[in-house]
């Protein structure tokens, strides 16, 4: 599949199957996300690769535990693939995902979330090659904002300065893989 058809045909999936990707997967996938564009080519984004299961649901828990419900605008995602935001007894913001990867970046540096978020987007793209299921998910910083997430960051050995910045959750769809949604209208204007 060439790179146009790959972007229209991933999807962001939100049920897995249980099972483990395989590692050799899983480390292509990393190095897609290393050369990812990043401001000024400092490759300052840093990824962890939880592979395993039960790690990725603990800490899937964490992300949902402050979630705030009032800071959305009225947003509804999907009846096939729900998010917590349509579905508030969602319990894992890793929706059963038995690999996720947390892509740290520099606190105070201007173009640390752009530069994660380009990583995570590479690694879709390379899921979605290698036949994975993904998506990427925010609330980095505020998963690891309390004490069991602080051990992991210790335990990781991410800097003091770093914060997370987002998720790629990785694994297999279960059940059919969904459809696209169309595309808006008027999104886009060429200006001469």
């Amino acid at each position: 599949m060439d790179l146009f058809e790959l972007m229209k045909y991933r999807r962001s999936i939100r049920k897995y199957e249980d099972r483990q990707i395989e590692r050799g997967d899983l480390e292509k996938i990393v190095e897609a996300g290393l050369y990812a564009p990043n401001a000024g080519g400092g490759q300052r984004a840093v990824v962890r690769a939880i592979y395993n299961k039960e790690l990725c649901e603990k800490i899937g828990k964490l992300n949902v535990a402050r979630f705030d419900r009032k800071n959305l605008s009225g947003s509804y995602v999907s009846s096939e693939q729900p998010s917590i935001i349509d579905d508030p007894t969602i319990q894992s913001g890793f929706y059963g995902a038995p690999t996720v990867c947390v892509i740290f970046g520099p606190k105070h540096f201007l173009y640390s979330t752009p530069d994660a978020f380009c990583c995570a987007e590479n690694m879709v793209l390379a899921a979605a090659q290698l036949g994975l299921s993904s998506c990427i998910v925010a609330r980095g910083e505020e998963t690891f904002d309390n004490e069991i997430g602080a051990a992991y960051l210790k335990e990781w050995e991410i800097h003091e300065n770093y914060v997370a910045r987002c998720f790629v959750l990785l694994g297999y769809c279960e059940g059919e893989y969904p459809q696209g949604k169309p595309r808006k209208e008027n999104r886009s204007l060429i200006v001469e």
